[in-house]
């Protein structure tokens, strides 16, 4: 939703996964996303370190694809050993097919390995299978992407632990759309491989991404919208400070500005639905906004473009934006209505757009809210997180200085300015400059004591300069300031996992934020990813699926089901080869 949201994929910036952990810790509130791979992540790092060997093109010219590295036999067969026994006919049949692959004469290399294949002892389980990976990957030259699959097959029912075989099998399985199969080959090749092959993670990373944006198409098109938790739309509308829709009722609204006119006045309140959903928003009675907006619209009453606004707004916090953007629309080119009204459509129209990837639409939005009220300091603000989004970071700068310059005592732009600077020193890798943007945080937590996100950004710099322990004292002063925001828990409680590698703490306080709000999808989230790291993976794929029922964006939901996929995959793969990835 915008503001208070998860963060949005930008275009171009490798997908989720390539997002980095500053974009995703913009705005407290957001989770530190971990990746559509993400429940890959114990061999990230083992695979920076290693090479990523390259494909190989070439078959094999020797069989050699068991454990030990050695041919059933164990040594090369010598030449007169080829001419008499059936496996040396086999073997010679193989390398004049390996001479014609290399030649490129694939047709040909394909009848030398069917000879192999003929002339094989069936107990030479491993030279078989060498045979059969071989005429796939003449197969795969000529694209004949079914026949390498079954290849595949036979060479993984031979010999099931065949990295290249189940591999070429997960390249031919993507080719003909099969993203299931894909899905299961590539992991257990990642599992086999120690996360050591670039290529083969990159492969996981990719079809996890196409599983969970068809899922999610699917899902979200048929969704039941659900109200977010009374925390999360206290936190969203906090957000705005110029947002006429979320102030408390005004003297005008309550009556005439006549203080004769107290009757009419609750006469006008009995016939504006704008004026009751108002009322119910002060009650939390946040169910009965859509319905009695709607009446508002109805009626074509004096609040319209107000209700207008407001129903809008709630489509947004339910997850349904296609049945806001008429709406936001029509305030939008309303030209008579309070020019408030309509840059604060235009923001939440442009924040909509960014989290449906669509950066050039939301960037216009926002320049035209800066064109028609330029001294508001709500567009400001959210142009500079949309900015850090898409790594414009002095532009963000610039927003954040010009949302302070109109609104002194802004401490969430205050914090915002900090954490961008922060990140401009950081990815630069400028000691000095990043020991001035921590000293900035100091000042920003001093003259703002009161502002909860200052100290949650401070949190998320202190954990990546490794200074756990103040990050940790940060964190308990969110919860000092905000006890009932779920979010600074599960941050906590991932902070212990990363300083302690303590599970039970971390999932204690993951635990409490469910508590606090059972809605509260990044905690459901962390605590799957939690689950899959300690090889509970049934357990993790439950997690996965509240955290998907709660999700607020199609986009949202898609990065879930890639988490959801990739477990799943981790148990069929375990069943299937009894293979298991490293645990916490």
């Amino acid at each position: 939703v915008m503001a208070a949201s998860k963060p949005v994929e930008v275009p171009g910036g490798g997908g989720t996964a390539g997002l980095s952990r500053w974009q995703l810790a913009l705005v407290l509130g957001t989770p530190i996303l971990l990746g559509a791979g993400a429940v890959y992540l114990w061999g990230r790092r083992a695979a920076r370190r290693g090479k990523g060997a390259s494909e190989r093109k070439t078959p094999e010219g020797r069989a050699s694809p068991g454990p030990g590295g050695e041919s059933s036999s164990g040594q090369p067969d010598g030449p007169g050993h080829e001419e008499m026994s059936p496996l040396g006919r086999a073997q010679a049949a193989k390398n004049k097919g390996n001479k014609y692959f290399k030649a490129g004469k694939y047709e040909l290399a394909i009848q030398c390995y069917t000879e192999a294949i003929s002339l094989c002892p069936p107990e030479k389980n491993l030279d078989l299978s060498t045979f059969y990976q071989n005429r796939a990957a003449a197969y795969e030259q000529l694209q004949k992407w079914t026949e390498v699959a079954q290849d595949c097959t036979k060479a993984v029912e031979l010999n099931p632990k065949y990295v290249k075989a189940l591999f070429r099998r997960a390249k031919a399985h993507e080719k003909l759309d099969n993203k299931k199969e894909c899905l299961e080959d590539v992991t257990a090749v990642c599992i086999l491989e120690a996360f050591q092959n670039q290529q083969s993670m990159l492969l996981a990373d990719k079809v996890l991404k196409l599983l969970g944006k068809e899922k999610a198409k699917e899902k979200y098109k048929n969704r039941e919208p659900l109200m977010p938790s009374p925390q999360f739309i206290k936190s969203y509308f906090s957000s705005f400070t110029d947002d006429i829709i979320s102030q408390p009722l005004l003297k005008g609204e309550k009556s005439d500005e006549d203080k004769d006119k107290e009757g009419e006045a609750s006469e006008v309140k009995e016939n504006s639905g704008y004026l009751r959903a108002k009322q119910y928003m002060e009650e939390e009675n946040y169910d009965k906004i859509i319905s009695e907006s709607t009446k508002e619209i109805e009626a074509k009453g004096r609040y319209m473009a107000e209700a207008l606004l407001l129903r809008a707004t709630f489509y947004l916090l339910i997850g349904n934006a296609s049945a806001a953007k008429p709406d936001l629309d029509q305030v939008i080119s309303m030209e008579d209505a309070n020019v408030k009204l309509r840059a604060n459509a235009l923001i939440k129209r442009g924040s909509m757009y960014m989290q449906q990837q669509q950066p050039v639409l939301s960037t216009q939005d926002f320049n035209m809210a800066a064109d028609i009220d330029p001294q508001n300091a709500d567009v400001y603000h959210h142009r500079g997180q949309l900015k850090i989004l898409l790594d414009q970071i002095e532009e963000a700068v610039e927003d954040f200085d010009e949302c302070i310059r109109l609104r002194p005592n802004s401490a969430l732009a205050q914090a915002q300015k900090c954490f961008a600077l922060y990140r401009q020193a950081y990815t630069g890798s400028n000691a000095l400059t990043v020991q001035a943007a921590m000293k900035g945080f100091e000042d920003v937590i001093k003259n703002f004591p009161r502002c909860a996100e200052g100290y949650a950004l401070y949190a998320q710099a202190l954990t990546d300069q490794q200074q756990f322990g103040k990050a940790d004292e940060m964190y308990d002063k969110c919860i000092d300031l905000e006890p009932d925001n779920a979010t600074t828990y599960v941050h906590k409680g991932l902070l212990q996992l990363q300083w302690k590698q303590d599970l039970d703490k971390g999932l204690e306080l993951i635990s409490k934020a469910i508590e606090i709000d059972n809605k509260c999808d990044f905690a459901y989230e962390t605590m799957g990813t939690i689950e899959v790291q300690r090889g509970n993976l049934d357990k993790a794929i439950e997690m996965f699926n509240k955290a998907i029922n709660l999700a607020k964006s199609e986009m949202e939901m898609a990065h879930l089901y890639s988490l959801c996929d990739a477990a799943y995959a981790q148990t069929e793969v375990a069943k299937k080869y009894g293979l298991k990835p490293p645990t916490l």
